[in-house]
């Protein structure tokens, strides 16, 4: 009887076998998609923390350099040297008169700039001139304040060139010691140059004014000059310059030539 219920379960056993199998792969297909089947905790691997050794570094944020300048914006010159006459002055003035000057530029660039001079030439009259002019001595000079642009030349590293060119205000004065002349005596052409006829034509004032002489001058300045910069980055220039003044036909012309010191 026992083989006879052992013989009659083995296919009932079979048949339940294959159901639960079917039922089995029917779940299996019937998962959403796009997820797959979970894998055993011991199949899944540890997580790894993020190797930050080979990370480059942050960058850091970009500075704003400032515009480094291959000029100097204000560039100051003092000088001294000798002046060489010309036009009517060189027929009064003898040659070698002390000439100074101290000035100041304001460069835009390398290569232009705006310069202020004042300048001071010493005007000694010639002993012929003192004869004609009756007079045991005398000293006569010439203030100037001139506004030029100025040109720069860079050369080399050590040399460089400059140009200027522009108005100028010229102030001359000068007095006559011991003067005989006597008050409306003709004019001739010193003293046109000297001042003394501007009101009186013809002769010298009447008074003893004409002794002394102070003329306001428009005119003109143009220059040229050469630097040599040292080690200590102060430069040594010589410059050639040209006066022109002029005011109711009376002219005053010198070419002072100096040596000094830019810095």
């Amino acid at each position: 009887m026992m083989g006879k219920f052992v013989t009659a379960s083995v296919p009932a056993l079979l048949v339940l076998t294959f159901l639960l199998g079917a039922q089995g792969q029917s779940l299996a297909q019937t998962a959403p998609a796009g997820q797959a089947p979970a894998a055993p905790a011991a199949q899944q691997p540890a997580a790894q923390k993020p190797d930050t050794s080979q990370e480059p570094a942050e960058e850091e944020t970009p500075t704003r350099r400032q515009r480094v300048h291959d000029y100097k914006k204000w560039v100051y010159d003092v000088g001294a040297g000798a002046n060489l006459n010309s036009g009517t002055t060189r027929t009064w003035v003898r040659q070698g008169g002390f000439a100074g000057t101290a000035g100041v530029a304001r460069n835009g660039n390398k290569y232009l700039g705006l310069r202020l001079d004042f300048d001071f030439a010493n005007l000694p009259l010639r002993d012929s001139t003192q004869e004609l002019a009756q007079a045991t001595g005398a000293s006569s000079h010439v203030y100037s304040l001139t506004l030029d642009p100025i040109i720069n030349m860079p050369v080399t590293k050590l040399y460089s060139a400059y140009f200027v060119l522009g108005p100028g205000f010229y102030h001359r004065a000068g007095s006559l010691n011991g003067d005989t002349t006597l008050p409306g005596s003709p004019c001739n052409g010193f003293w046109n140059w000297w001042g003394a006829c501007q009101t009186f034509n013809y002769s010298v004032p009447l008074s003893g004014s004409f002794v002394k002489s102070s003329l306001y001058e428009y005119g003109y300045n143009v220059g040229a000059g050469v630097t040599r910069k040292m080690p200590s980055g102060v430069e040594i220039y010589g410059e050639f310059r040209l006066m022109h003044g002029s005011h109711n036909g009376i002219t005053t012309d010198y070419r002072p030539i100096t040596i000094g010191f830019r810095w």
